[in-house]
């Protein structure tokens, strides 16, 4: 799978299965601009990214933020004059909480103000640029999205809003010439749930019916495969990849 000279967004990019989607893509030839938070995660996958391809571009934002979601936009088209793929990578797992808990409306604001609004401002803005290239978009969701997690249900909200919106814009944007696919990683080998009490590694592995978790790199490839020319006819498709965490009884 060739990127030659392709312009392609991760946002969330310089971490977990975002930082592995940059590193990919810069090893096939494209463009990447990385959007991320920390200077110094963002600082270290540049170089891993140069390591292996081109320099990539990197945009400190807050996705929250309008103004910074926009921001991401204007400064690749002002550095490259084109989109190819958006990746909407970022997202939190949030604040375990429960249905009765006090702050369920807070930590749905908090997860939905994250995972799904900058979801739709920057699908919004990209599309005309997608449009010219012919390009697509890849989402990443989540198996949450389809069987929920108790206690995390602002996140698996978000995520099966998330893959409802991904078919709803490949249907809208078809006629743009533009794809729009989903892309519904299981638990991933990622610091989200190395640092999470309540799912931890081992927990997670146990659920699965292959009994390990998915390496970030194993998402990449199938991500880089749906954005490429060989998913030409691929649209509207939500590919889950969960080491058999739903078929598990």
């Amino acid at each position: 799978m060739s990127f030659d000279n392709k312009v392609v967004i991760v946002t969330g990019g310089s971490a977990g299965i975002g930082a592995a989607i940059s590193k990919l893509f810069a090893k096939e030839g494209a463009n990447v601009v990385i959007v991320g938070r920390n200077e110094a995660k963002l600082e270290a996958i540049t170089k891993k990214c140069a390591q292996v391809g081109k320099k990539p571009l990197t945009v400190k934002a807050d996705i929250t933020k309008d103004e910074d979601v926009k921001q991401i936009i204007e400064k690749t088209v002002q550095k490259f004059g084109q989109i190819d793929v958006l990746i909407n990578n970022a997202g939190i797992l949030g604040t375990a909480c429960k249905i009765m808990d006090k702050n369920l409306v807070a930590a749905y604001d908090e997860v939905f103000n994250t995972n799904l609004r900058p979801v739709f401002l920057l699908t919004n803005l990209a599309a005309p640029y997608l449009a010219k290239t012919k390009g697509n978009v890849v989402n990443i969701s989540s198996i949450g999205g389809i069987r929920g997690t108790p206690a995390y249900s602002a996140y698996a909200a978000s995520k099966a809003a998330m893959t409802h919106f991904g078919t709803v814009a490949a249907f809208e944007l078809a006629v743009e010439g533009v794809r729009v696919n989903t892309v519904s990683p299981g638990p991933v080998e990622t610091e989200i749930f190395a640092n999470n009490k309540d799912l931890n590694i081992e927990l997670l592995k146990s659920r699965t019916a292959q009994n390990r978790i998915s390496a970030p790199e194993e998402i990449a490839e199938v991500v880089a495969f749906i954005a490429s020319d060989k998913a030409g006819s691929v649209t509207g498709s939500n590919y889950v990849i969960d080491c058999g965490s739903l078929v598990k009884k």
